[in-house]
């Protein structure tokens, strides 16, 4: 499946942009695997947004760029990845992911990048560099780990 990315700084970002965003972290975080969280966590606005775009324009993938110390001491950090239910299975996760690498890459040039990753995506983010760096914890109930991609 081919998607089409768009990498913004938050000032970037349209009104229809940003609520689009926040419908999908919603629609998936919060709705699918039912976590109650403040998702609104201040960090958007010092971040880069990688949107991922479908052939009819729908926001199908999603991933915020956070600079260095932001979220991690001495780490950029890629986080609220995520997919549209309905284009899950078709590789676009792994296109979303190689995209935010390559825009972090450019953005934080020579910055290690930490994550906090579910637990049952090890294989995928291992696939992709990373390595764990920690071990097992909960985070909104639901199991994680940190990974590192130096």
């Amino acid at each position: 499946m081919q998607i089409n990315f768009q990498c913004l700084s938050f000032d970037e970002l349209t009104n229809e942009q940003l609520y689009r965003i926040m419908v999908l972290r919603q629609r998936v975080f919060v709705v699918e695997q039912e976590c109650a969280y403040l998702d609104a966590d201040d960090k958007d606005q010092k971040s880069w947004h990688l949107l991922g775009y479908d052939q009819q324009k729908n926001l199908v993938a999603y991933a915020r760029l956070l600079p260095i110390k932001l979220s991690y001491p001495g780490y950029a950090s890629i986080g609220r990845v995520v997919n549209a239910p309905e284009v899950r299975g078709r590789g676009v996760g792994q296109q979303l992911m190689i995209e935010a690498i390559t825009f972090m890459e450019q953005l934080f040039p020579g910055t290690p990048i930490k994550i906090s990753a579910q637990v049952y995506l090890i294989q995928f983010y291992e696939s992709l560099g990373f390595q764990i760096t920690g071990t097992e914890y909960l985070e909104d109930d639901i199991p994680h780990i940190s990974m590192v991609k130096k």
